[in-house]
């Protein structure tokens, strides 16, 4: 199910893209179809979420708020 909201999210940010004149319109179809890209997508956002989460952890042991 969070395939379709990663493919959902690259098509917003190709129009955006596209409509500001950063990337050419046959680029923006490809970041917007690309699976590759889909799933590093995903990759980075576990990634950031597991570091959020123990970032988490280290500063609530460290100041005491997990007590």
């Amino acid at each position: 199910m969070t395939f379709v909201f990663t493919r959902i999210f690259l098509r917003y940010l190709a129009a955006i893209l596209v409509t500001k004149g950063l990337i050419a319109p046959d680029m923006g179809h490809i970041l917007s179809s690309d699976p590759d890209l889909a799933t590093a997508l995903h990759l980075l956002a576990g990634t950031l979420a597991a570091l959020a989460a123990e970032g988490w952890y280290y500063l609530a042991h460290r100041f005491g708020w997990a007590k």
